[in-house]
């Protein structure tokens, strides 16, 4: 039996100024702890069911004493604003009904889409649910992936692919995916296809390149200056290590 880790929980916590947590609080009682959990669960639900085509990458929560932040990065902001910010006017109060607490709505727009794993997985599950062939969806989906920037993808494709009776498994490697490699900006993405014949699992895994530590200028006057040693012809070798 297999030992497996996620990819972005792995790195929390380790890469200065790399990805964060989605959930930013702390609870004042541990019952507390279960209740804003399950509050957090119905809150990232209820956005990514009423906007299923905004293409909604991350729902970020920060609670404060009174106020709860909620922070929405999609690639159509349109759609989660609405006309004249109506829509999300209509959000916050659903969420202030649901919570009892003042809630402030961000919305974040999302620029490069191809390089979002869980984008790149949803678009590959949607193609599938269009009978479009797995293996056509996955190499376009990773090729634009490559373009826009990446440095590696990995696609798996797991259940009765193509309406086949027995469930597989389709891998697709492009570039390097160094999952091991801690300083490695990973992202992951889980997305399930609705086909006729049943799920099928998509999980998309994008590199991006390395997150190194920030280097430490270094001062002129930490700057040791040049020894010189000048060797005549008449100095001997101890001489001149003497000199030195």
């Amino acid at each position: 039996m297999g030992h497996k880790t996620h990819p972005i929980g792995f790195r929390l916590g380790v890469i200065p100024g790399g990805r964060t947590w989605q959930a930013r609080w702390f609870a004042p009682k541990a019952s507390d702890y279960r209740r804003l959990l399950l509050e957090d669960f119905k809150i990232r639900d209820y956005i990514n069911n009423s906007y299923p085509d905004a293409g909604i990458a991350s729902v970020e929560i920060e609670r404060g004493s009174q106020d709860l932040t909620v922070q929405i990065l999609t690639a159509r902001p349109g759609i989660v604003i609405g006309r004249q910010g109506q829509r999300v006017d209509q959000l916050r109060v659903y969420l202030e009904k649901q919570t009892a607490k003042k809630i402030r709505v961000n919305v974040q727009e999302l620029r490069a889409s191809e390089l979002n794993a869980l984008l790149v997985a949803r678009n590959i599950a949607e193609q599938i649910e269009r009978r479009v062939a797995f293996r056509r969806a996955m190499r376009q989906s990773a090729t634009r992936t490559l373009q826009a920037g990446a440095q590696g993808i990995k696609v798996i494709c797991s259940g009765r692919l193509g309406g086949a009776e027995i469930a597989r498994q389709e891998k697709l490697l492009l570039g390097r995916v160094p999952l091991h490699t801690l300083r490695a900006d990973m992202d992951y993405g889980l997305a399930e296809a609705r086909t006729l014949m049943g799920r099928v699992g998509v999980k998309v895994w994008i590199y991006k390149g390395d997150i190194l530590p920030p280097q430490r200028e270094t001062k002129e006057t930490e700057i040791m200056p040049p020894i010189q040693v000048t060797v005549t012809p008449d100095m001997d070798e101890d001489t001149a290590n003497a000199t030195a």
